[in-house]
């Protein structure tokens, strides 16, 4: 399965054109044979087993004709008793094939019409974009599964960000922030907490969301990493009761905005003297040191820094084989990426639902692929951290 996904994303990526069409209704009918074929023989193509009561024997050539075009398929043949395809049987269709396929070419990023022409290429009618919609619509129960199972045990550290999106809402085109929350667990492992839809990134949609988390079992957060914003600074403070780490990366950018593009690498320079320090004591003797040698030809900068110095320099107080990856929003940045490319494909979403069902789905493909994969933190380093008498009680939010 996996091989035939990697084939499918190949496929995916390529110009959506009568060649693109033809192989992606070659693969999805090749698969479907090799599904149909395996259930007849009772196990898999090559596999040793005991349930096995048939064996293949190499195939015949069919050409398929389609309104894309002709597509050449290789029909199985088997050692005992015969196999034809159902959907090359004249009035019937490969309902079932068609929808697998719509919806990973939706999640994949394919435009409705990319997916209207492919309907049209495998001999049916084509499909509105309500249709697609609803058939598409059968993934919600999946990513809503996800997105709202319990969270179980502590989670010291949480990622936040946004990334916004447009979408038809009473007859107009606005924009709307599609929200994630990214977390480490004692074990050191990284899932995908959660994701909401919201028009702004106002305090109390932040609230709201941090709020969801909470009543689905988050707790034990000691560190909030995320962008400068306000709302969200407030949130975490009054729903979580977590320490604020203003992302790194964005506050050098906002930083640099201050000096001339002259002075920007001298000045960044200077100020990532106070990161390189071993203690927080440190860290916050130079930046301070920093702050006070900038001032007299920078004051607006030597302002900034003061008023940030508790946010942005949070970070060291932990561990220093944590805080490359505690200082900023760089393990978001992937997911904001990825997000985009796939969602740019489709360009404005018909509803908000649509937006969910699509970045929860990536969501979930990445938290899989995040649960296989090595931890993020070592346990023992995030495990010291999170020992019964250091973890605060986490405040009651009011509702």
């Amino acid at each position: 399965m996996t091989d035939d996904s990697i084939a499918l994303k190949s496929l995916l990526e390529k110009t959506p054109d009568a060649d693109f069409l033809r192989e992606m209704i070659q693969f999805a009918a090749q698969r479907i044979m090799d599904l149909e074929v395996e259930a007849l023989c009772g196990a898999g193509y090559g596999e040793r087993s005991e349930t096995r009561s048939n064996k293949r024997n190499g195939h015949r050539e069919r050409v398929w004709e389609t309104r894309a075009g002709a597509v050449p398929l290789q029909i199985p043949k088997l050692r005992k008793g015969s196999y034809f395809p159902g959907f090359l049987e004249p009035r019937r269709t490969a309902e079932k094939a068609l929808v697998s396929v719509i919806q990973e070419a939706y999640i994949q990023g394919i435009s409705t019409r990319s997916v209207d022409d492919l309907v049209k290429a495998m001999g049916m009618s084509g499909v509105s974009k309500s249709e697609v919609s609803r058939l598409c619509a059968e993934i919600d129960e999946r990513v809503h599964a996800f997105l709202d199972r319990p969270l179980e045990g502590d989670w010291p550290f949480v990622w936040l960000d946004a990334t916004y999106i447009k979408v038809r809402r009473a007859g107009r085109i606005v924009s709307v922030a599609a929200i994630i929350a990214v977390g480490v667990n004692t074990e050191g492992r990284r899932e995908v907490l959660g994701m909401a839809v919201g028009v702004s990134e106002a305090e109390t949609f932040w609230t709201d969301f941090l709020r969801s988390l909470t009543r689905r079992g988050l707790r034990g957060v000691k560190l909030v990493v995320s962008d400068a914003h306000q709302g969200l600074k407030a949130a975490a403070a009054k729903v979580l009761g977590a320490t604020w780490q203003r992302c790194r990366v964005h506050f050098m950018r906002n930083a640099l905005a201050h000096v001339g593009k002259a002075q920007q690498t001298m000045v960044a320079s200077y100020i990532r003297t106070a990161f390189s320090q071993e203690t927080e004591e440190a860290a916050r003797a130079q930046w301070r040191k920093v702050a006070d040698g900038l001032r007299p030809k920078a004051p607006k900068l030597a302002d900034l820094m003061d008023a940030a110095e508790d946010d942005v320099l949070a970070h060291m107080a932990y561990p220093k084989e944590l805080r490359t990856k505690l200082h900023s929003t760089n393990p978001l940045e992937r997911l904001n990426k990825e997000i985009k490319r796939r969602t740019n494909v489709v360009g404005i979403f018909p509803n908000e639902d649509a937006v969910t069902r699509l970045v929860g789905a990536l969501m979930l493909e990445q938290n899989d692929e995040w649960a296989v994969t090595r931890r993020y933190m070592s346990m023992e380093s995030v495990a010291d951290l999170c020992q019964p008498d250091q973890i605060d009680p986490l405040p009651l939010a009011a509702e």
